[in-house]
């Protein structure tokens, strides 16, 4: 069942990446490639290439930190974007190794909410409870992963989608 509803997310990601113009691989290589590859084109397609209206993010989702070297109307080329973007999710995956086979599913959800939703930061933000199960040894995350889909504290369907897309093409059992 589960390699079923792989399947069939995979030809409707793949569908969604043609209809879109992206450049995407067909759907039968889109599992043999490299997760991380299947992280960043998933990035890819959600992100979009933002354009300096959209500072202080830039890139496909980057947000500008201080000391950075980006001003205010930095306009990345495609090939800048998508080497901060692979730069950013490396950054990710180190700060989530110790997570092993769920430490790029984890750096592909800190990309998009920040870090310090799924760690949190020892004050405010507590652990998240994905965090917890995965600490605990529980492989049973689905809803907890999915239930990071919410803008401006109301429920996305655009943001579910890609949690759901994300699961099903990075997730690893066992």
């Amino acid at each position: 069942m589960r390699n079923k509803l792989r399947t069939i997310v995979c030809i409707l990601f793949a569908c969604v990446c043609i209809v879109t113009n992206a450049a995407s691989p067909s759907v039968e290589r889109l599992m043999e490639l490299p997760p991380f590859e299947r992280a960043v084109l998933i990035i890819k397609h959600y992100e979009t290439l933002h354009r300096p209206k959209h500072w202080p993010t830039i890139g496909y989702g980057h947000v500008v930190q201080p000391g950075e070297p980006y001003g205010k109307g930095v306009r990345l080329t495609e090939r800048q974007a998508d080497a901060l973007l692979r730069k950013d999710l490396r950054k990710f995956c180190a700060m989530f190794r110790k997570y092993d086979a769920d430490s790029l599913l984890l750096a592909c959800l800190s990309y998009n909410c920040g870090p310090y939703r799924i760690l949190g930061n020892g004050r405010d933000i507590p652990k998240s409870r994905l965090l917890r199960r995965i600490e605990a040894g529980d492989r049973n995350i689905l809803a907890d992963y999915l239930s990071f889909c919410h803008y401006k504290g109301k429920h996305h369907s655009g943001i579910w989608r890609r949690r759901w897309i994300e699961y099903q093409l990075l997730y690893k059992t066992g």
